[in-house]
């Protein structure tokens, strides 16, 4: 049995940075009660840790109804907020911690940038995803958010005079491709903006190899990361015999044996330490 680990599995720069950032936050030299809006990440063992340090998860609606003093510091996530949520906390008198990842920092500005500038902004992402939320509302709450091809059928994008095109840091690139390619069939003067960081681009053309040279793909990271849900719907095109898994206690042993190789991969969201779990128990059942 061969077992290979990718490349680029597990943290990403951005993730790593926010999650260092509250990891090593002293809680004694901070205003207290300490409190993050949602999770940190979109990972349960990564919140389990936040958790663990006593930090307290809150919404918006409870931050926005909150008395001042009963939240001493606020924690913005590396997915970043809108406006509304730092002009609250400044309001209330309220510290804050922003993780938000620097690549996401960029794509709120260009949202806000483009529509101070006129132009009817197209951002592709997911709608409710805490990510594309906050990009919307940096961008006025103006723009059209795109999921599916389909959706276009409503937006007339050749009466717009000015028009841009960015994207979800963690978008699929070949949708971002097809939606550039509408757009730019529609209104040549579009504005295209391929705001995907790195990062993904460098995991989704991973798996795409690793799905085609292995017989069996594992992709660790939660169903509420975009980044590893993508992932494993890339892999699963190109290799039926895709897993997606949290983490170790997911792993169901029978789907692998009677293949002689899996790749191993993991989400943006995903810790180092769930990954070793799963590559642990993979190694010590299967002998190599």
């Amino acid at each position: 049995m061969e077992i290979f680990l990718a490349q680029s599995a597990g943290f990403c720069d951005g993730v790593k940075r926010a999650y260092e950032m509250v990891n090593n936050l002293d809680m004694e030299a901070v205003k207290n009660p300490v409190c993050i809006l949602g999770a940190l990440v979109h990972n349960p063992d990564v919140a389990r840790k936040v958790e663990d340090k006593g930090i307290l998860k809150i919404s918006f609606e409870e931050l926005l109804n909150s008395e001042n003093g009963n939240i001493g510091t606020l924690i913005v996530t590396a997915h970043g907020a809108g406006p509304d949520i730092f002009a609250v906390a400044e309001k209330k008198g309220i510290e804050v911690i922003d993780t938000t990842c620097p690549k996401v920092v960029k794509v709120q500005r260009l949202a806000q940038v483009f529509r101070k500038r006129g132009y009817e902004v197209i951002l592709v992402g997911d709608k409710k995803h805490k990510e594309v939320e906050g990009i919307y509302e940096w961008g006025g709450k103006k723009a059209q958010i795109i999921s599916d091809l389909s959706e276009f059928s409503a937006v007339d994008v050749a009466a717009f005079s000015k028009v841009a095109v960015i994207s979800q840091t963690t978008q699929d690139e070949d949708f971002f491709k097809e939606v550039a390619e509408f757009v730019k069939s529609q209104a040549p003067q579009a504005e295209i903006l391929s705001t995907i960081c790195h990062a993904t681009h460098d995991r989704q053309k991973e798996v795409k190899r690793l799905a085609r040279q292995y017989e069996a793909v594992i992709i660790i990271g939660s169903d509420t990361s975009a980044n590893s849900t993508r992932l494993f719907e890339i892999s699963k095109k190109l290799n039926p015999k895709t897993f997606f898994v949290e983490n170790a206690s997911g792993i169901n042993l029978k789907n692998f044996s009677e293949v002689k190789s899996i790749a191993v991969t993991a989400g943006a969201s995903t810790p180092e330490w769930v990954i070793k779990e799963v590559l642990d128990l993979l190694f010590s059942h299967f002998k190599l």
